[in-house]
């Protein structure tokens, strides 16, 4: 293998091992200007895209045991990486797909399951991960409350009657 291919399926297996998860995409008739706009709404999430090689992406995968990635590697592929949320950066590519009908999700990965398109969808449509973490600490929180809520009611109860019997005399 020349130096030159090395070297790119040795980058394209480093983005395959930045992250937990990647989304292959298609970016055909993006112009400079739009690449640079969604790398900057990728960036905000800790995401990365960078456009590879399907020769190169194609070696690296098999090189992970990721055979199942061979259909999606035609035409112009670009990568998305990195971050901590992928529902979030998968939101990004959805929303900029709705605006440009340029960049559409070909498949993506997420640990050790192959995703379809639409799996990467659904993935977008689900919250973020703050927003998970605030409504499991909402639920913790409720569930602290009417616990002691519960746990105070005999004595509110005790204190009320108490009450009614010091305004009977």
């Amino acid at each position: 293998m020349r130096p030159e291919k090395k070297f790119l399926v040795q980058e394209a297996s480093e983005y395959l091992n930045r992250s937990d998860f990647f989304f292959l995409t298609d970016y055909k008739g993006i112009d400079a200007e739009e690449t640079t706009e969604l790398r900057q709404l990728l960036s905000e999430r800790g995401a990365e895209f960078h456009v590879v090689k399907n020769s190169s992406l194609r070696l690296a995968t098999k090189e992970k045991e990721m055979d199942a990635f061979e259909e999606y590697l035609t035409g112009h592929t670009a990568i998305v990486f990195g971050g901590e949320d992928a529902s979030s950066v998968a939101k990004v590519l959805g929303e900029y797909f709705k605006k440009s009908d340029k960049v559409s999700v070909k498949a993506g990965a997420l640990g050790d399951r192959v995703l379809t398109a639409a799996e990467v969808k659904q993935l977008a449509k689900l919250p973020g991960l703050e927003s998970l973490r605030a409504h499991f600490l909402s639920l913790l929180n409720t569930s602290a409350s009417q616990l002691l809520s519960v746990m105070s009611a005999p004595a509110r109860g005790f204190v009320t009657v108490l009450k009614a019997k010091a305004d009977k005399n």
